[in-house]
């Protein structure tokens, strides 16, 4: 591992993407969601990332130049089609709206398709909690996690986000129903490191502890039962608002040659907010239980690190700063 100054990252990354002919305005769209999971220690949603997504620029799936068209269905229900356009550059389009409706209906929702993969769910519920509206963020994937007490992948990995005013810092939950991410089996891969075995399944259904086998199984949904039923809802509420595929109809998220189907979620609330910060910090204020330092609130880890990585640099693999400046044109493949 390599640890690059931000700046440098930042800047290499910049340059792969326009090189793509992704324009200016996307560019940082893209680029910002990419930036925040590496500062925050999710390289799985990070520049690892970034070389497949102008894989499926030059592919024609993915359209870099479009952030979509929006139809209102109802006072407070948006229709988007994402026209194939960049996942950020889609969902931000749509949050925009969504926020300026919802200051007039209270609530607004989104159902997103035909758009790129949205990348970490926790980027958008932050900023949107940072505007003053609470948001709640629904996203599917390709198929990709058994159900409980099944061999076989059936489910998304489903995530949730959720953003809260409180006064202060916004509160920011960001979680999938699997046990992990497929990316997080793929950056495990790519350095060659074990996976726990409660992660996942191999292609015939057998615990592994390979993350390269792995990748060609099913990951388990977190909290057994329950994230199984939480993803399995998830599913098909995000499938039937959106207009999207479902199961193992959908594809794109971990390709760069078919066309994205999946479907997104955002419901924005514009309601009364009350101050939250004493009881957060009653809640950090606890006795920690035995093999903890501290009570955190959920988003606490990932600024810590997001400022000590600003401060210090980011943690990257030698094989993928060196693809990022081959991508850049400031290096010639080998």
């Amino acid at each position: 591992m390599m640890t690059i100054p931000v700046g440098d990252v930042r800047n290499v990354a910049t340059l792969a993407l326009q090189k793509a002919s992704v324009p200016m305005e996307h560019v940082i769209e893209q680029l910002d969601l990419l930036m925040e999971a590496e500062l925050r220690g999710v390289p799985s949603h990070g520049l690892l990332r970034l070389s497949r997504i102008i894989r499926r620029v030059r592919n024609g799936v993915a359209d870099a130049k479009t952030s979509g068209s929006h139809t209102w269905r109802a006072e407070a229900f948006l229709e988007v089609d994402g026209e194939r356009g960049l996942g950020p550059v889609v969902a931000n389009s749509a949050l925009k709206v969504l926020m300026e409706r919802a200051k007039k209906t209270g609530i607004a929702v989104a159902g997103i398709r035909n758009s790129n993969h949205l990348g970490m769910l926790g980027w958008y519920a932050e900023r949107v909690a940072t505007s003053g509206f609470t948001i709640i963020a629904l996203s599917t994937s390709e198929a990709l996690v058994h159900p409980w007490g099944a061999r076989k992948a059936m489910l998304g990995t489903n995530p949730i986000a959720v953003g809260i005013p409180t006064g202060g810092l916004p509160f920011m939950m960001d979680a999938a129903t699997s046990v992990v991410s497929m990316g997080e089996i793929h950056d495990h891969a790519n350095r060659n490191e074990p996976i726990p075995p409660h992660w996942a399944l191999d292609a015939q259904g057998n615990p592994t502890t390979d993350a390269k086998e792995a990748r060609k199984g099913s990951i388990a949904p977190f909290g057994q039962a329950k994230g199984y039923a939480l993803g399995i809802a998830f599913e098909l509420l995000v499938s039937s608002l959106a207009g999207a595929a479902i199961g193992r109809e959908v594809s794109g998220t971990l390709d760069d040659t078919s066309v994205c189907n999946k479907g997104d979620v955002f419901i924005v609330i514009d309601g009364p907010h009350r101050d939250l910060q004493a009881y957060l910090q009653e809640i950090r204020s606890m006795d920690p239980a035995d093999g903890f330092s501290e009570v955190l609130i959920p988003g606490e880890r990932g600024r810590a690190c997001r400022e000590r990585r600003i401060a210090e640099g980011v943690p990257m693999a030698e094989e993928l700063w060196t693809e990022m400046q081959i991508l850049a044109g400031l290096k010639n493949a080998a």
